[in-house]
This record gives structure tokens, C-alpha cells and sequence, in this order.
């Protein structure tokens, strides 16, 4: 990107590619980077029970449907205390990752849903949903 003449980056968004983000900090310093949560959300599901895999879900969906970061927090380590003891190598996992799960907080609410995952299509899809249950309370 950089030999293309990409020379400065607000904010990097990726899966759990191996090394990424220590070669983007070295490339792109002031970048901020986001881990993709529907990247995380599939490796969960990869590890946990079939039985458990909906409840987590729904638990951890609520970590970027807070108002603001510090209550994002505030559910994150909630969802480990729950989960810690059946699933202590997930919890160990998340909480390696933890600085870059909740960066998108760190934007305006309105683009929020457009910067917690690497899919376009799981972004428009996000906003959609927002749009419609926005539309919904509304009423």
C-alpha cells in the first residue's frame, strides 16, 4: 500500500491475519486498528459448545450495541466472568485482543456500524438492522 503511494491511514480493520497488525504499526504508526468483531464472533462459535453458541452470541452482540466504550467495556468483562470458567481459552483469547475489539468507539455513533467489520455486505447488512430497529423504536 505504501509503495502505491498510500501515505497516511486513520484506521486499519482486520481479521486475525498473523502479524497484520505489527507490520501495519510499523507502516502506518498513527493508524488506529480495529479487530473485525464478526471475525471474532465466528471464532467463538468455532469454540464453544453447539448448545451455548446462541446465548454467547447474543451476549457478546451487546458489546458493540453500547452507547459508549466505557460501558462497552463494562459488558466485555461481564461476558467474561460469565463464560471465563466454561470457556477459559476463548476468554483468554479475547482478552489478548481486547485493545482492538472496542477501537470503533473511538468514532462518531452514526458510522459505527460501518467500522466493526472487514465485510462490506456484514456492514450494509449491520446498518440495515440498525436503520430498521431504529425505525421500529421510533414508532
Amino acid at each position: 500500500m505504501k509503495s502505491r503511494g498510500l501515505k497516511q491511514v486513520e484506521l486499519f480493520l482486520s481479521d486475525g491475519v498473523v502479524g497484520m497488525k505489527t507490520v501495519l504499526q510499523q507502516t502506518y504508526p498513527k493508524a488506529h486498528f480495529q479487530r473485525c468483531l464478526v471475525h471474532v464472533m465466528r471464532n467463538i462459535c468455532s469454540k464453544v459448545r453447539i448448545s451455548d453458541r446462541e446465548m454467547i452470541m447474543n451476549e457478546f452482540k451487546q458489546i458493540h450495541q453500547q452507547p459508549n466504550k466505557e460501558a462497552a467495556i463494562n459488558v466485555l468483562h461481564a461476558f467474561y466472568d460469565k463464560w471465563g470458567k466454561a470457556y477459559n481459552h476463548v476468554i483468554k483469547n479475547l482478552k489478548e485482543i481486547e485493545p482492538d475489539l472496542l477501537v470503533f468507539y473511538n468514532y462518531p455513533k452514526q458510522i459505527r456500524a460501518t467500522i466493526y467489520s472487514t465485510n462490506m455486505i456484514e456492514s450494509l447488512n449491520n446498518v440495515i438492522k440498525l436503520k430498521q430497529s431504529f425505525q421500529l423504536s421510533s414508532r
